[in-house]
């Protein structure tokens, strides 16, 4: 079931603080609003967006300057309008193909510059993505689990006073977990009390980034709700080194935006996120010896890089029973060498990625490719005005998958869910738990 979150200017309000296009406590507030409720139209149908601008609420009758390109790629269309009473309706034309188009505005008001910008879909139901399975997509990653397993876990677990209370037992896990002894930390948050056999596991990944695992204690209706849940990094670095040391690593390693993404990118056996494809894996292993386990329910969820850590999780590893994922990144990462639009970490902003050898292996690490070979019940959501995770690859990702799924649709939101949908989610796990969907034999 699919359900729409629409713009209206009281809604604006209440996410001023948390929205890109929103900054706190500005003077100043666009509204942008599509003459289709939901933001999506037809190929060859015509979208019209009124655009509103308010200074100290009051409207202003400011010129605009606008751009009209597809999502994330090059302007391919520019024009200026007017406002009458804070107002005026812009035409964006259509789109022959499906996509997503993106307004882009600027208003310059008493000396400053303002940016806004709204992005509306057409026909995104049928968008499909450039990427292709490998032939052999399946055989590898069988073979490298089946490899990975050889080697016994070694974990070490230790309580965590100040993170725990009388809802929560908080502990902090290292995992080392292949022959190439790499590792991760994981804050395991496990119910008070809990009884053996009783909880299901949750393993929340994380987004992107060299950094201290976080948000570790802000969603405790899981531990309420008898679950116990996993928040992992992936690095294999200690969450309790100081923030200073993490942006000095920042500052080392990531000359490339996210620099551990393109580590060993021409070569799929060498490429930096085997490992940590690999270790959720181990997680899952790690997760389901905990005595407290309820045997049955192993959920993945999380955003962002995160979020395609989860389908990757719930492609390899047929235990899990629910997947939650909030605009996936590591989307149709090739489709840049086209001219299309490509997801996160936007390998197309780099000059010379695109080889064969690169390309290749983007392939075996695709989000879509994953997503083909999830069965179990998902759950994702995402927004239209994301520049991060753009709504071209999470729609990528949403009509390749063939497993019972769901979703809300936010056409508002930018890189962010609210605190509603986080503890919805939470929700639409605790309705699903003990579902079993029927695995496919011929994978």
């Amino acid at each position: 079931m699919r359900k729409l979150l629409i713009s209206f200017f009281a809604c604006l309000i209440s996410l001023w603080g948390m929205a890109e296009n929103y900054p706190y406590r500005s003077d100043v507030l666009w509204v942008t609003v599509p003459d289709h409720a939901d933001w999506i139209y037809q190929t060859g149908e015509d979208a019209r967006v009124e655009v509103q601008f308010y200074k100290y609420g009051i409207p202003r009758d400011v010129t605009v300057d606008y751009a009209i390109g597809t999502d994330l790629l090059d302007a391919d269309r520019h024009g200026s309008v007017t406002l009458k009473g804070g107002r005026a309706v812009i035409n964006m034309g259509t789109a022959k193909i499906p996509c997503f188009r993106d307004l882009r505005l600027t208003a310059t008001v008493d000396g400053v510059k303002y940016e806004h910008h709204v992005k509306v879909g057409f026909s995104p139901e049928r968008i499909k993505p450039f990427t292709q399975e490998p032939s052999d997509f399946r055989k590898y990653w069988r073979e490298a689990v089946k490899e990975v397993r050889k080697y016994p876990l070694k974990v070490t677990r230790e309580w965590v006073a100040d993170m725990s209370d009388e809802i929560t037992d908080c502990y902090l896990v290292r995992l080392q977990y292949d022959a190439q002894h790499h590792s991760l930390y994981g804050y395991l948050l496990m119910p008070k009390g809990a009884e053996r056999g009783s909880c299901p596991v949750v393993l929340t990944p994380p987004g992107a980034g060299v950094k201290t695992i976080k948000e570790v204690t802000s969603r405790p209706y899981y531990q309420e709700a008898g679950m116990i849940r996993f928040v992992t990094e992936i690095h294999g670095l200690d969450p309790r080194i100081p923030e200073r040391t993490f942006e000095e690593m920042r500052r080392a390693f990531e000359g490339h935006g996210q620099g551990y993404l393109y580590n060993g990118l021409d070569n799929r056996d060498h490429y930096y996120m085997r490992h940590v494809y690999l270790g959720l894996v181990r997680c899952i292993d790690y997760l389901c010896s905990l005595p407290e386990w309820d045997g049955t329910n192993v959920i993945t969820m999380g955003g962002s890089q995160g979020g395609a850590l989860s389908i990757v999780a719930a492609a390899l590893d047929r235990r899990v029973t629910l997947c939650v994922a909030n605009h996936p990144a590591l989307a149709d990462m090739g489709a840049g060498s086209t001219g299309l639009t490509s997801g996160y970490p936007h390998f197309r902003a780099e000059r010379g990625i695109y080889t064969e050898a690169n390309l290749c292996t983007m392939s075996y690490y695709d989000v879509v490719n994953f997503a083909r070979h999830v069965k179990a019940r998902s759950f994702l959501t995402w927004g239209f005005n994301d520049n991060t995770c753009p709504p071209t690859t999470s729609y990528a990702v949403w009509n390749t998958l063939k497993c019972p799924k769901e979703s809300l649709i936010t056409p508002i939101n930018e890189h962010w869910t609210s605190d509603a949908t986080n503890r919805a989610q939470m929700e639409w796990i605790h309705k699903h738990l003990g579902e079993v969907v029927e695995a496919d034999s011929s994978e």
